[in-house]
């Protein structure tokens, strides 16, 4: 099966490339989306801003993933915000270049189709955890991520908790019990996913 990064890595061509710093702002919930953005390196958050400051994390997107594609889509305000986590490089692509890479690459349409259904599944399940208990809440957020190459997920006990909207306390809490009954293996800013059937039970 293609990695995501080989499937976009066309609407990286003759693109350039744009470096980001961590905390460089991406680009800016409810502003118009001109561009959308393929990550060729490094780490993004997406998130929501409250009128009262609060930030809630949607996901992290790594190296291969695509941001701010619904919004160029449906020619909407953006939703939410994004930011370089990491040292990060992106390639922006607008409507022509777009238009121009799926003259040259017709099956990268219906990628793209399934890429922006996931989307609305990911945000959905968002809105179903609220909902859940702390356990249910991080083992659907957890499924939900992609791993790198060696099948590690790159995040932070507090990156999970702004995501899931728990609290540090307590997700490192859940992630000790996922470690102790064998569905994860935790490390330094990071984890593995052992047992992805009985983590997706759990979810349930």
């Amino acid at each position: 099966m293609q990695s995501s990064a080989n499937i976009w890595s066309p609407l990286a061509e003759g693109q350039a490339v744009l470096p980001y710093s961590p905390g460089q702002l991406i680009y800016l919930q409810d502003t118009e989306a001109q561009v959308f953005y393929y990550i060729v390196s490094g780490t993004v958050r997406c998130f929501l801003s409250a009128p009262t400051g609060e930030e809630r994390t949607l996901t992290l997107h790594h190296a291969g993933d695509l941001i701010g594609e619904a919004a160029f889509f449906d020619k909407q305000p953006r939703v939410s915000s994004a930011v370089a986590v990491t040292p990060c490089t992106l390639v922006s692509i607008d409507r022509p270049h777009l238009e121009e890479v799926f003259s040259r690459r017709p099956d990268l349409a219906v990628s793209m189709l399934e890429y922006l259904a996931r989307t609305v599944r990911l945000l959905s399940a968002h809105v179903d955890s609220a909902f859940l208990q702390a356990d249910r809440r991080l083992a659907r957020y957890l499924l939900t991520l992609i791993p790198d190459e060696n099948g590690i997920l790159s995040c932070t006990h507090e990156e999970l908790g702004a995501a899931v909207g728990l609290s540090r306390v307590t997700v490192s809490r859940t992630l000790s019990k996922f470690a102790k009954d064998g569905l994860i293996r935790t490390g330094y800013r990071s984890l593995v996913i052992l047992d992805r059937k009985a983590l997706d039970l759990l979810s349930q």
